[in-house]
Order: structure tokens, then sequence, then C-alpha cells
């Protein structure tokens, strides 16, 4: 009986142990992998710095995300939202607005919107997927509307560029902000009263309305939140690329939350956190910039992509078993 009982434990210990590095070692077999294809390419401090700059995006949007997730929601507008704050900050650019207003702007309108969206699923029990999908094809459609479906990229002034193409020494200004943006959410998530009820309510709804906890105000900060660094997401973008699309932003929605579910299997199995966020948006840039050096088609990179977040879901429902 003892026996059996030693092997049990030694097994729970094996899955325990896969669901919690089980992430972390396939991005470090990634790496392997694709210094091994590809080192002249791949293995440079060139290439590990433009990682940072093309993952920069897709971390702050799915900071957003994350605030969402952990209070057992979801925020579908996120890709809309993010297009439509690439239009508005170019646009304003372009009208020459200064251009701290450029980007104060689109981050207003995100975080009401967000608002929005939070009152409308707290206050009338709406399902926070049907509420967002719906204002988030609201959102494409006012966006088309501004830009009659055309890119936005005449007369943007060189200043609008800054933030999206400014090096600090070899640093691109993008990952410095989205290095400051995780140190801040990580520490209103991990360290404040915000965070620990944001937690609570993800882990407990009844419980933490029985506790006195405020649920539909807390909800409702965290879709404006997301709505506001969705928004801000599209403006960095226009910024970088000089230009904005009214669909610049969609491609960041599904992997925002795949971001959020692999770094669930990274840190806090199971619960959205900005670490395990970061370190998810990671994976899917490595992934994709060593398949991009390697010039696999881009439909073979979304497969392949689907296919390791899938696997990483599956790691980690057999550790918790």
């Amino acid at each position: 009986m003892s026996e059996s009982l030693q092997k049990s434990n030694k097994s729970m210990s094996f899955s325990q142990k896969l669901s919690a590095y089980g992430t972390i070692l396939a991005g470090i077999a990634l790496i392997v992998i694709f210094s091994i294809l590809s080192p002249d390419s791949f293995m440079t401090v060139e290439n590990a710095i433009n990682i940072t700059r093309q993952i920069s995006f897709l971390v702050i949007i799915a900071i957003g995300a994350t605030l969402v997730m952990s209070v057992q929601e979801f925020d579908l507008s996120i890709g809309a939202m993010a297009s439509l704050g690439g239009v508005v900050a170019a646009k304003l650019a372009v009208a020459g607005v200064p251009i701290v207003i450029c980007f104060l702007i689109p981050v207003l309108i995100g975080f009401v919107i967000g608002l929005i969206s939070g009152a409308i699923v707290t206050h009338f029990r709406v399902l926070s997927f049907v509420t967002t999908l719906a204002m988030g094809t609201i959102i494409g459609g006012f966006t088309f509307w501004l830009t009659d479906g055309a890119t936005i990229f005449e007369n943007i002034p060189e200043s609008f560029r800054f933030l999206g193409q400014t090096q600090v020494f070899i640093f691109p200004l993008l990952s410095i902000i989205m290095v400051i943006l995780v140190i801040i959410f990580w520490y209103i998530m991990s360290q404040t009263s915000l965070g620990r009820r944001f937690y609570a309510i993800g882990g407990n709804e009844k419980a933490s309305e029985v506790s006195g906890i405020n649920i539909n105000f807390y909800k409702t900060i965290a879709f404006a939140l997301c709505g506001m660094l969705a928004a801000f997401t599209g403006a960095l973008l226009a910024s970088r690329l000089g230009s904005a699309h009214p669909t610049g932003g969609d491609a960041y929605f599904l992997n925002a939350y795949a971001a959020v579910f692999l770094g669930m299997t990274v840190v806090r199995s199971g619960v959205a956190n900005i670490i395990g966020t970061l370190f998810g948006a990671a994976i899917l840039g490595i992934l994709a910039n060593g398949l991009t050096i390697l010039q696999v088609p881009s439909f073979m990179q979304d497969v392949i992509t689907g296919i390791i977040i899938i696997a990483a879901l599956i790691i980690q429902k057999v550790g918790r078993e």
C-alpha cells in the first residue's frame, strides 16, 4: 500500500512539474531549435532587441486582456479598439493637434468605451463575450466611417513617429514603454488592493460580494483599463508604421488571449497574471520571429502557434489532475 502511494506521489509530482515548467521548456526548446537552424540571423543581440520591439504591442494589449480575465470575463473588442486608437491618433496628428493630445485622446476614448462595455456586462448581466463582440462590431463600423475604409498615411508629421521609431541607445523606446507598463501593472495586480480585489472576484465572485467588494465597480474598471490599453496599443502601432489602417489592430486580438493563456501555464497556474502574460507574449514573439527568418509561410505560422497553445493548455490540465 505504501509503495503504491509513493508511486502516486511521484507521478503527481512529475505532472505538476510538467504543468509548471512545460511552457518554459518549450520556449527554451524554440530558442535552441531556431539557433541551430539559423544561427547567423536568429541568435544575435540585434534580433533579440528586435523581438522585444515586435512583442511590445502584443504585451501592452495583452496586459488589458489579463486584467479582464482576472475577473473571469472576456473583452472581444480589443482588436477593434486598437484599430480605432490608431486611426484616431493618426487623424489628430494629420490635423496638427499636439502630439501628446494625439495619444491622450485615443486612450480616453478607449477608457470610456471600456466603461460602457463593463457597465452593460455588470448592470444588465449580459455575457461579456456577447457584449464586447457587439461593441467590437460597432467600433469597427465607426472606424471604417472615419477612414472611408482607406489607410491614413498622407501628411502624418515626423513628430508623430517619435514613440514608435525612437531608439534610446540600442533599445527601442517601444520596448522601454512595454517594460514600464509591465512593471506598473504587475505592481497594481500584486501589491495593491485593486489587484487583490480583481483576483478575489475572479477566484470566487459570490464570496467577494459577501465580503463587501463592489463587484460591478471593479469589473467595470477592469474593462475600462483594458479598453485604454488596447487603444494605446493602436496609437503606438500607428506611430511605429507612420500610418493607420481601419483593421490594423485586429490581428492582435487572438494573439493577446493566446499570450494570457500561455502565461497561465507559466506563473500562478490557471490564473491570469502580468508576468505570465509577458512570458506568453515572448514565446509567441520568438516563434513568429524564428519562423519568419526560416521563411515559413504565414498560414503555417498560425497552425504551429495554435498547436503550441493547445499543447500548453493540455499540459496545464494534466498538471491539475
